[in-house]
């Protein structure tokens, strides 16, 4: 973070898009501040495309104008039921909105609004880091207004409402998520009586939309260290509201002294180390639901202890429920997280075992194209605290990376279709669709991955006489 004076200020918006916006607002005789997350960043010195300007009179005519000043290639959307306005150009966007003061009703986050002051509007603000303003009138130009001390709370890292946190949250519940959201984002600490506040207030988030929440969720898995939002989602109450499956993780049960680990701790651990790798919001919905299905499979038994029997097909039956309730998009993404929780067993098993090229071949053909973010996420869930087990896991895990691309080369796997399909084997044969035809392609497929013939269409239907004779079929010709 860096402290700028106003002078400073001033200089960092010494550019066309924000002199303009000065001069416009001086013709039209309004107050004009830039706010919220730009302001925020540019303390934080970190990039930010989002420019949100308040207007103390009205932000349609303020934009309208501006608007015109920006000349060819400008777009100005106006939101008239919501007094806002949206200015595009280029790679430049603008929102703007007048100054105005809010009230709620309970059963609501739809606040009713009536036209403000700049103190009303930082005063409906979330966050104090999120309530400066600085000034683009020229008399003032670069002048930060900071009412609630942001900027101190940004040099300590802090989260904390502008006003009471209970009416803050209660008025707005989807804050709380915000709150949490940003504390990740930024990895600031949440204020103590602000936490407080979010226990206190949890049970409100009951009138949030599912698509606002999922919002948050998404943000808070694209943090760089999204554990930390999980954390905090849970310490507050808010996670077994949201999202049961992830809650019911959590614990450690013991019989005869032996305990299995606590899956929710261990799942933020595999969520952490893929996001140290790739910022895949997808593969990190993978890595959060890899043991989603654990609760439902755990049973103790007295010879094996603990076991979890088929939770990867448990789990990812379970995934177009979670993704429904959610809202989240019920389509390739959906059958991705799918793919990835059914096979995230597949390579811990074949390198405990010997690497065999059938078993390398196999999990190429199952996971296709996504086989590298297979392995990522299997790799990231190697999360013994034995480190010579953990090296000797990755150690194999190379051994099969290998192979991988080995037999790739080789035999052309991935996404392979049988040389020989169904149409074929019914001419060659006189067959109408049937069983049989499916057992055959089945069959040359099963060679192929056995690594008993060669992915070619000569050896493929050669095998494919030779299956059908056993069968009492022979070809037509």
């Amino acid at each position: 973070m860096k402290l700028y004076s106003d002078e400073e200020l001033a200089e960092l918006l010494d550019r066309e898009e924000f002199r303009l916006l000065s001069r416009t607002a001086d013709g039209l005789g309004l107050e004009c501040y830039v706010v919220g997350g730009y302001v925020r960043d540019l303390f934080l010195e970190r990039p930010s495309k989002d420019i949100d300007i308040v207007v103390v009179g009205s932000g349609l005519e303020m934009a309208k104008a501006y608007g015109k000043a920006l000349g060819k290639g400008a777009y100005v959307s106006l939101f008239k039921n919501f007094g806002t306005a949206q200015v595009r150009k280029g790679n430049l966007e603008v929102e703007f909105v007048g100054a105005r003061k809010e009230s709620y009703h309970r059963e609501s986050r739809n606040p009713v609004v009536e036209d403000g002051t700049l103190e009303d509007d930082q005063n409906r603000r979330d966050f104090t880091i999120n309530a400066m303003a600085i000034c683009l009138n020229a008399d003032r130009f670069g002048e930060l207004v900071d009412p609630f001390d942001g900027l101190y709370d940004l040099e300590d890292r802090i989260i904390r409402t502008p006003l009471d946190p209970d009416i803050t949250f209660s008025d707005d519940p989807l804050r709380m998520m915000r709150c949490i959201r940003f504390a990740t984002q930024l990895n600031f600490y949440i204020e103590d009586e602000t936490f407080s506040s979010l226990e206190r207030n949890r049970e409100r988030i009951s009138i949030i939309s599912k698509e606002r929440i999922s919002e948050e969720l998404n943000k808070i898995l694209l943090a760089p260290v999204p554990s930390k939002g999980f954390i905090d989602l849970d310490r507050s109450g808010l996670l077994e509201l949201i999202f049961p499956e992830l809650s019911a993780l959590q614990g450690v049960e013991t019989v005869n002294g032996r305990g299995h680990k606590d899956v929710f701790l261990h799942t933020l651990e595999v969520l952490d180390n893929v996001a140290r790798v790739s910022s895949d919001l997808w593969l990190r919905w993978a890595a959060l639901l890899h043991d989603i299905g654990k609760p439902r499979t755990k049973k103790w038994e007295p010879v094996h202890g603990w076991t979890f029997y088929n939770h990867n097909f448990v789990g990812q039956k379970m995934i177009p429920g979670i993704f429904d309730r959610m809202k989240l998009p019920k389509n390739e993404k959906m059958k991705y997280v799918q793919k990835m929780v059914e096979l995230h067993m597949r390579p811990i098993a074949i390198v405990d075992d010997e690497v065999t090229d059938s078993a390398v071949r196999r999990l190429l053909f199952d996971a296709g194209d996504d086989i590298e973010d297979l392995m990522t996420l299997c790799e990231a869930d190697i999360t013994s605290k034995n480190e010579q087990k953990k090296h000797r896991l990755l150690d194999n895990f190379k051994v099969v990376r290998q192979k991988l691309k080995d037999l790739e080369e080789s035999d052309r796997i991935r996404n392979f279709q049988p040389p020989v399909d169904g149409m074929e084997i019914m001419e060659l044969f006189g067959l109408e669709p049937s069983a049989i035809v499916g057992q055959l392609k089945s069959a040359v497929k099963d060679a192929i991955l056995d690594g008993v013939i060669s992915n070619n269409h000569d050896e493929a239907l050669e095998f494919v006489i030779k299956e059908a004779l056993k069968h009492g079929l022979s070809p037509l010709k």
